[in-house]
């Protein structure tokens, strides 16, 4: 990674050492990166721009999606949302190599601008690449590598660039985008699903749709500027080839066999009138951890979309008084509370197609588990 930016900042500082005045072969492009289910950040796709011009040996992908490990206290801003991406400035045919060789597929549409306006989407990048320019601070869904390439255009030719948003038809939340990516890759959509809450079910506007690099591309085909089509030509430059996708036991197994567990040691536990509590205090200590990450992400970082997450209504925090088992008399507090704990999960699985956030299918059987052991937990301690 340290070689790969140091290259891109030696291109970078070739390219804005001059004011460059581009010829009238120059050509402003818009590059889509298909995606790819190697990876969960990779699964979106990319954009990026390319400025091609053969007079003045410019062919150059400015790419909006570069981030650095070295930057100061980055683990610690990416936990708290507050991570800094780059505008980098690389060589087009050898961005187009990367992508072509990890089998993504590869789209450019060619622009319909007059000089003028070339030259003015060209000098923003070049002063957007400067040092003291190149970083903005990265939001999944409001400011990303795709919205940044859609502003360019919006801040560079005020007005000019029309969107008709008619062709899209669909009426979905911005959970419901992310899911169209996720269908191979169902434990990252569930840890989406987990980790954001609420705002992630707002209906997006066709602007926001843009937050994804395909819909960047189809709404620049249906741009227009000046009353004439946006896109003057478009390439396919590589098409991905199928390939099989390697995936873990589906997380609806994982927590079904887990039932079929927690059902299974809860009616021994009854017959028996003996609580399992290695189990309980392995699952809701879990769970309690994940509440207290979930209730952090919302009130302790800038992560906006993790706000108002229903799904601590079964990961509790205080599931962590579960504890309170140890003793040799437990509490009145903690059998009421898990009472409270089996009423809280049984309303939630009662309501849970009508809830105003959509919680992820998947967790149905984990959730009847909680309930499960709640309930036993309960009945144990009343009985004693």
């Amino acid at each position: 990674m340290k070689k790969f930016l140091s290259a891109l900042l030696v291109l970078s500082g070739s390219l804005l050492s001059a004011q460059i005045q581009l010829s009238n072969k120059a050509e402003i492009s818009i590059i889509t990166c298909g995606p790819t289910q190697a990876e969960l950040y990779s699964a979106f796709g990319h954009s990026a721009i390319r400025v091609y011009d053969s007079l003045n040996q410019i062919d150059a992908a400015y790419n909006y999606g570069l981030f650095s490990f070295d930057q100061p206290n980055f683990y610690l801003n990416f936990a708290r949302g507050s991570s800094f991406y780059i505008l980098g400035v690389q060589s087009y045919p050898d961005f187009r190599y990367t992508y072509i060789y990890y089998n993504r597929s590869l789209h450019e549409q060619k622009l319909n601008l007059t000089p003028e306006q070339k030259q003015k989407v060209f000098d923003f990048l070049q002063w957007n690449a400067l040092p003291e320019n190149r970083s903005y601070r990265y939001d999944y869904f409001y400011d990303n590598c795709a919205t940044r390439v859609r502003d360019v255009f919006d801040k560079t030719l005020k007005g000019e660039v029309k969107f008709d948003s008619t062709y899209i038809k669909t009426d979905y939340t911005i959970r419901n985008l992310t899911d169209l990516y996720l269908q191979q890759q169902p434990w990252g959509d569930l840890g989406i699903d987990i980790c954001l809450g609420l705002p992630m079910d707002k209906k997006a506007s066709p602007y926001e749709y843009m937050f994804l690099p395909d819909y960047i591309e189809s709404s620049f085909d249906h741009a227009t500027i000046n009353g004439e089509p946006l896109v003057k030509r478009k390439i396919s430059v590589y098409e991905a080839a199928a390939k099989p996708v390697e995936s873990l036991p589906h997380p609806f197994l994982v927590f079904g066999i887990f039932l079929l567990v927690t059902v299974v040691i809860s009616f021994f536990d009854w017959k028996k009138k003996k609580l399992s509590k290695w189990f309980d205090l392995i699952l809701f200590t879990v769970l309690g951890l994940v509440g207290v990450v979930l209730l952090l992400l919302w009130t302790s970082t800038d992560h906006k979309a993790a706000a108002s997450n229903f799904n601590l209504l079964w990961a509790l925090p205080t599931h962590l008084l579960v504890w309170g088992l140890l003793k040799k008399a437990p509490s009145v507090f903690i059998k009421n509370y898990f009472l409270v704990a089996a009423i809280i999960t049984g309303l939630l699985l009662i309501t849970w197609a009508i809830l105003p956030q959509q919680i992820n299918v998947f967790l149905v059987p984990l959730v009847v588990a909680i309930l499960v052991r709640a309930a036993i937990i309960y009945h144990h301690l009343r009985l004693k």
